[in-house]
């Protein structure tokens, strides 16, 4: 499935118990496309150029309108691969439609600007590829609903959607690192939305005694922390690419919900 974004379909997915199982999609090369989204008055062009241009579905619109910006025209160079956009995802279910762009509260933006530069300074033949940022309310509970575990252990990989997530007012993002050459994201030891140690921080150093994830899988992770964490985002313990710009009090201050 193409869609007009750079997709970097790359990483496979598995739905697990801790520790156990096989990733079930195999990897795909990477594919690079010219970015998709123009913004609202672009759409105002010559009508005879109307249908060259890239649609603007109504999701999209609405996180322009609440003022969420585009990260790939923000920070150009960077990579997008909205998995919650295609069926290459843990349920296997295209939540996003026609949005294949990732956005997220402009200050995080200028967070990921900070973080972007620093990354190119220390490692110039790599780049962010973005899993998802911004995740309106309605997708949380879908993925809430999806997950195939109790509901006692669901909060360690998705939020519970009555509370709210940080992903549900744009301040959260879930990202690797990537080679600018060719869109090849770096091995982290386990795909993106792995539910199991190997993909915790926290149980890094016991995954590297039991063998399931190597040294060099670890230093990625912690290249990709390390230039995160200096931007001023916060991990967690249960997933290499979740990133946080604010905790949840400082979020519900600052920025509204999206539906």
């Amino acid at each position: 499935m193409i869609k007009t974004t750079i997709k970097c379909g790359i990483i496979a997915l598995s739905l697990m118990a801790c520790g156990e199982g096989k990733n079930e999609i195999s990897e795909q090369s990477a594919k690079v496309s010219l970015p998709k989204t123009e913004s609202l008055d672009s759409l105002k062009a010559d009508p005879v150029q109307k249908d060259s241009l890239p649609i603007v579905g109504e999701l999209e619109q609405r996180l322009i309108k609440a003022g969420l910006l585009n990260v790939q025209k923000e920070i150009p160079g960077t990579l997008v691969d909205l998995r919650y956009s295609t069926k290459n995802n843990f349920f296997g279910k295209d939540v996003y439609g026609e949005l294949t762009n990732c956005y997220l509260q402009p200050e995080v933006i200028e967070m990921l600007k900070m973080a972007h530069k620093a990354l190119k300074k220390s490692r110039s033949s790599l780049t962010f590829l973005f899993f998802d940022g911004v995740r309106p309310q309605s997708v949380q509970q879908i993925l809430w609903d999806e997950l195939d575990k109790p509901d006692s252990i669901k909060p360690l990989y998705v939020a519970n959607p009555q509370k709210g997530s940080l992903h549900n007012f744009g301040v959260a993002v879930d990202l690797t690192l990537a080679k600018n050459s060719n869109g090849e994201a770096l091995d982290m030891g386990t795909a993106f939305d792995f539910f199991g140690y190997p993909a915790y921080p926290d149980r890094e150093e016991q995954m590297l005694k039991e063998g399931k994830i190597n040294q060099k899988q670890v230093e990625n992770r912690q290249l990709l922390r390390k230039i995160m964490t200096e931007a001023g985002f916060k991990g967690i313990g249960s997933e290499w690419w979740h990133f946080n710009a604010f905790s949840r009090k400082i979020a519900r201050e600052k920025f509204d919900i999206v539906k």
